[in-house]
């Protein structure tokens, strides 16, 4: 269990705190959503949860392998859909990968990166492509 603590600051702006560490993040409302777009905002939090996550997960099945993927990045590009509800509908995932891989690893890895946490707790509806560069 981790506990974030979030206050709302007025004019669309939130500063959230997670609390064991006491790092402070804000969030502020996308420009076409009625906000100033200074910060990230809550559906794009959820885009660089789902990148970060795929790369932790995979950073996991690396190390067990004993395969150094350091420096690979994830792009991660949401889509908001364009009738109501507002929500996310599409989060587009571009993996590039640094490093030497066989073809098991690349198939653990790739596995790797649909199974983390955030893929597996996003609606069903949201589209979520992954496309991964292998070096």
């Amino acid at each position: 269990m981790v506990e974030t603590n979030i206050r709302y600051e007025g004019s669309l702006r939130c500063t959230a705190e997670h609390a064991p560490s006491h790092t402070t993040l804000t969030t502020d409302a996308p420009v076409d959503n009625q906000g100033k777009g200074e910060s990230f905002s809550p559906t794009d939090l959820v885009a660089t949860a789902l990148g970060s996550c795929i790369l932790t997960t995979m950073g996991i099945v690396a190390a067990r392998m004993q395969v150094d993927m350091t420096g690979s990045h994830a792009t991660v590009i949401k889509e908001m859909a364009t009738s109501a509800p507002r929500r996310i509908a599409k989060l587009a995932v571009t993996l590039t990968m640094h490093g030497t891989f066989d073809e098991t690893q690349k198939e653990k890895l790739t596995r790797a990166a649909h199974v983390c946490p955030v893929h597996q707790s996003l609606h069903l509806d949201i589209d979520v492509p992954i496309d991964i560069h292998w070096p």
